[in-house]
């Protein structure tokens, strides 16, 4: 059975959530992971970075129509398929929705479940310049990302997560046992949450790329080591088992609280993967970390200690649980 045979029929969208939801399933069909999605668009000519694809499948709004189809081309489609499914972004896009007659929902008579129960979405305006790309992404899409990554978390989360909160607790208060390490260049480190005890992860056998804190004796990937460049900037390099080398940074060098950590290869993001790096406390009780483009914190979602919590761009204001970490040196060999 080949892909077409296994891929759904775009048609049997009605709303741009739908469309997405049948983008996923094409994903899953063709059997390839991002990376590989990505590495064929490249032998055919197209442009389309594993980022973007996760990006693509987490909003609520159809993608833009060079992105659709060099998407749809990597899955493994043919020409006659891929008008197919810009026939109905095109449909979506000009009209927010479907219905069942496929004619334009103004003029169609009034439907019972016809139309989608989703809100219909806006219609993303043309190809924004590369540069300006990351402004696009509005605080409901990267809440659209994080809700995506949910199933993810949940999978990490083990039974008693909240119970590694309360075990923190019993050690020492608010903030787990151990000594701060600051950062040194070039040097393979944990970064390791100060309040929880918990280390910096990705989920194996994932390629997302986003980051968790998961407990420091398990196994964790990437390994991370700190780039100085200067003007008290660093860069967190990473190198994944899989992946190799890479960089972390915020997803799509997105403004917004909430935006995930993510790691990547390095270059994509400016100065979305750039670091300011700063002591609180003398001794250190632990270090902020800063993206450099907005000067907002690295923290755990919603200050959490539990493991499996992701880690995000979020305000530094007010206290500091979930936002101080340790540069914990590993031993070589």
């Amino acid at each position: 059975m080949t892909v077409e045979d296994r891929a759904p029929d775009p048609r049997e969208a009605y709303s741009a959530p739908e469309f997405v939801a049948l983008l996923q399933k094409l994903k899953d069909a063709s059997g390839l992971t991002f990376r590989e999605l990505a590495q064929r668009a490249e032998s055919a000519g197209d442009v389309l970075p594993r980022s973007t694809i996760a990006n693509m499948l987490a909003r609520a709004s159809v993608p833009r129509e060079e992105l659709l189809a060099a998407f749809v081309r990597a899955c493994g489609l043919g020409p006659d398929r891929v008008r197919d499914w810009l026939a109905v972004r095109a449909e979506l896009a000009a009209h927010g929705q479907r219905t069942a007659t496929g004619e334009p929902p103004g003029d169609a008579p009034a439907l019972t479940g016809a139309l989608s129960s989703e809100p219909p979405a806006v219609p993303l305006p043309g190809p924004p310049a590369p540069r300006r790309r990351t402004r696009a992404l509005t605080a409901a899409v990267v809440a659209a990302v994080v809700l995506a990554a949910a199933g993810v978390t949940a999978a990490l989360l083990a039974p008693g997560g909240d119970q590694d909160a309360k075990d923190d607790a019993a050690k020492g208060g608010d903030r787990a046992n151990g000594p701060v390490a600051g950062p040194v260049a070039g040097r393979t480190v944990r970064l390791r949450s100060v309040h929880s005890g918990l280390c910096f992860s990705e989920k194996r056998g994932t390629d997302q790329g986003w980051l968790y804190q998961v407990p420091c004796a398990q196994e964790t990937i990437p390994s991370f080591s700190l780039l100085p460049l200067g003007d008290d900037l660093w860069r967190i390099v990473t190198d994944h088992p899989v992946y190799k080398k890479g960089c972390t940074g915020v997803i799509d060098g997105a403004p917004d609280t909430g935006a995930p950590l993510q790691d990547q290869e390095c270059g994509l993001r400016g100065k979305a993967e750039e670091f300011l790096i700063q002591p609180v406390g003398s001794p250190a009780e632990g270090y902020r970390i800063l993206p450099a483009h907005t000067r907002l914190c690295v923290g755990t979602e919603d200050r959490s200690t539990a493991r499996g919590a992701k880690l995000v761009q979020t305000s530094c204001e007010g206290p500091d649980r979930g936002r101080l970490f340790s540069f914990d040196p590993v031993a070589s060999g």
